[in-house]
């Protein structure tokens, strides 16, 4: 199984590790769409007021852009631990076993605007990029990786891919056709029986859901071994629309059972 997660917009800042190579990441055949946001981003830094006007900084955000202009020469650190908010604090990779962790850097992507898909141990650096975010000098991110995104995963011939990302990413690179996979949509239940969309603790109960994944370790590769290990494990899942699997979600916190 291969789980695809969106990034996050908040990042630890520092690492250990050397600097950031476009070709050792997962999916090297991307190095090149890598390199052009890189330099576009480092070219950008060059004009303050230009790089806040794109990145839409605010005034206490404009140490950002010297984070961008040092992207190639920074100190990274694995993805996983790298990005913040909701979501990767849920997962919480630091706590994690050597075992947990390995299982997370053979299963997961995680969907940078700057990268692409990368490997949840890949190092990177620090930056600031949205999937949404006009760069100078590129065609539009949507553009410039939704055709080589795709073909990359495809290469890499999953048996059964689950979809965690946000749709902004999910248009930097849709699954290619003949993939089996299912999008998760984060959701809770009504007083009338019908699944909501939840919002507030959509991203907790993804981080959670990867978190019990990466500690049990399944060998999963279909959507039916997928719902039959959540009911094992105390989730409620079920099928949803064509393609997309309903993830139930308490109110008050993470993916829970009944």
């Amino acid at each position: 199984m291969l789980i695809l997660l969106p990034p996050s917009e908040t990042k630890r800042t520092g690492g250990s590790g050397a600097p950031v190579e476009a070709t050792q990441l997962a999916i090297p055949a991307l190095a090149p769409q890598r390199e052009s946001v890189l330099s576009a981003l480092v070219a950008l830094s060059s004009d303050e007021e230009r790089a806040a006007r794109a990145l839409k900084l605010g005034p206490t955000q404009r140490g950002e852009i010297a984070v961008n202009a040092a992207v190639r020469e920074a100190p990274t650190m694995p993805a996983v631990d790298r990005y913040t908010g909701v979501l990767f604090d849920a997962l919480d990779a630091a706590s994690l076993s050597a075992a947990a962790r390995r299982w997370l850097g053979a299963h997961v992507l995680i969907h940078s605007a700057p990268f692409g898909p990368i490997g949840a141990l890949d190092p990177i650096p620090g930056y600031r990029l949205g999937a949404g975010t006009s760069l100078p000098g590129v065609p539009p991110l949507r553009r410039l990786w939704a055709e080589a995104t795709s073909a990359g995963i495809a290469g890499l011939a999953p048996r059964f891919v689950l979809d965690l990302r946000s749709e902004a990413y999910v248009a930097l690179g849709p699954l290619p056709e003949g993939i089996a996979s299912r999008y998760v949509r984060v959701v809770s239940e009504g007083p009338d029986g019908a699944a909501r969309a939840l919002n507030h603790f959509n991203k907790h109960a993804k981080g959670d859901l990867v978190r019990r994944l990466a500690k049990e370790r399944p060998r999963i590769s279909s959507a039916t071994a997928f719902l039959r290990w959540a009911e094992a494990s105390g989730l409620r899942v079920r099928e949803g629309v064509a393609g997309e699997l309903d993830l139930f979600a308490s109110a008050h916190g993470p993916a829970a059972g009944r």
